[in-house]
């Protein structure tokens, strides 16, 4: 049994120098004379013999089992752990092994899927990885870098939003004004209070990443320069008062569109998302009387508009009331000239029909004339029997109605035969 102090032996003994019975083996630890002595069975093992047993085992692995012969671990014969180790060829080869083996381990990476690796080669940009498991020569030849290239970043012009970072319509409560960066010249030399925010990203591509991180010492900032540049140069093109309302959204694609053609051309791998104007107003000290001017503005409007439906709704009837005048004068032009031209042309062929027969033509010109008069007269009829009889004027009997005149028939030319 492994704790037999001086019998025979079942097999080779870690507490014995060599096992069998060629002599006194070493004592059980809690044993009169080991180590442990005064421990009760059954306690825990005294350390220093724990370590004493690894060492052992190590040694007996790496073929310097002998080294332990004689007086222990620590005895003149065994050299030590670390000696007997070192002594070996073996044991150093594979010590050299191993640290190799964990050089060479620690080359392995992963690159998370909103990742994007940057491999350097002493300092210098190699190659770059996609998400997943990847290897490369361990450091001190090359390391890697991760950026994140999905990741949304939030730019702001003109204000910062505060700690808390909770944004209600555009704007922070907790956050503060930028004056130095919000204060524009508009086109038409009004100041004008501008608040910005900037969404970019690094763009996706094979190299994307490496100018990200070597053509620019700060993306953030570089991108805020570029669009507040941007945005002065769009403002003072733009009169106070389209940018105040209705080319607010021209603005922003006009500001993204000239921002991405300046970081292009810087190389830094940034691609600008969306640009949004967060408030558009006057100055603070200034926007109260620019709303007086504005409701001025507006009443101003009202009112031309009130005119102008005024004009729209009296100068049309006006020329229509001129236009049926001009008309009625027309038509009754129109009718005189005709009547004129008739009674001139039956006067011709009157005057024709005189020409040719005299007589014929009197006797009828005196009928029609005395039909016409008789007509609209009263008549009285007088036998002539009577005698002494005075005409006198009816003047109680009320005019008689005025009658058209009757058609006169033209004598035709050749009529004064007959």
């Amino acid at each position: 049994m492994p704790w037999n102090n001086g019998g025979p032996s079942q097999g080779p003994s870690p507490w014995g120098n060599g096992g069998g019975n060629d002599g006194p083996g070493q004592p059980p630890p809690n044993g009169p004379g080991g180590p442990n002595r005064g421990r009760p069975p059954g306690g825990p093992p005294d350390l220093d013999q724990l370590i004493a047993q690894a060492q052992d085992f190590i040694r007996n692995l790496l073929g310097g089992g002998g080294g332990s012969r004689g007086r222990g671990p620590s005895g003149p014969g065994g050299g030590g752990f670390m000696g007997g180790f070192f002594s070996s060829g073996r044991g150093l080869s594979m010590t050299a092994l191993a640290v190799f083996a964990l050089w060479i381990a620690t080359g392995i990476y992963r690159v998370q899927p909103d990742e994007q690796g940057v491999i350097l080669r002493f300092g210098a940009y190699y190659d770059w990885s996609k998400p997943g498991l990847h290897w490369h020569v361990p450091w001190p030849i090359e390391e890697v870098l991760k950026p994140a290239v999905t990741r949304i970043n939030r730019t702001e012009i003109g204000f910062r939003s505060g700690p808390a970072g909770l944004i209600e319509n555009g704007r922070d409560a907790h956050g503060r004004d930028v004056l130095a960066e919000s204060l524009m010249l508009t086109g038409d030399e009004n100041i004008i209070d501008i608040d910005v925010a900037v969404f970019w990203r690094v763009r996706i591509g094979t190299d994307s990443a490496s100018k990200f991180l070597f053509n620019a010492r700060d993306a953030e900032t570089l991108v805020r320069g570029v669009a507040e540049s941007s945005m002065r140069e769009e403002i003072g093109r733009t009169p106070i008062i389209p940018a105040l309302y209705e080319l607010r959204a021209k603005i922003e694609s006009d500001v993204q569109a000239q921002a991405q053609q300046i970081l292009d051309r810087y190389n830094v791998g940034v691609e600008i998302i969306q640009v949004q104007l967060q408030k558009v107003d006057p100055p603070a000290a200034v926007i109260e009387s620019f709303r007086d001017v504005q409701r001025a503005n507006t009443d101003k409007d009202r009112l031309q508009n009130e005119a102008e439906s005024y004009r729209n709704d009296i100068v049309p009837r006006a020329r229509g009331e001129a236009a049926r005048i001009v008309a009625e004068a027309q038509g009754v032009r129109l009718a005189s000239i005709a009547q004129a031209t008739g009674q001139a042309e039956r006067f011709n062929s009157v005057l024709a029909a005189y020409q040719l027969a005299k007589d014929v033509t009197l006797r009828r010109m005196y009928i029609d004339t005395m039909t016409d008069v008789l007509s609209h007269a009263q008549t009285l009829v007088v036998d002539d029997n009577l005698r002494g009889l005075v005409p006198f004027l009816p003047l109680n009997l009320a005019p008689a109605a005025p009658q058209p005149p009757p058609a006169t028939s033209q004598v035709p030319p050749g009529g004064a035969s007959k």
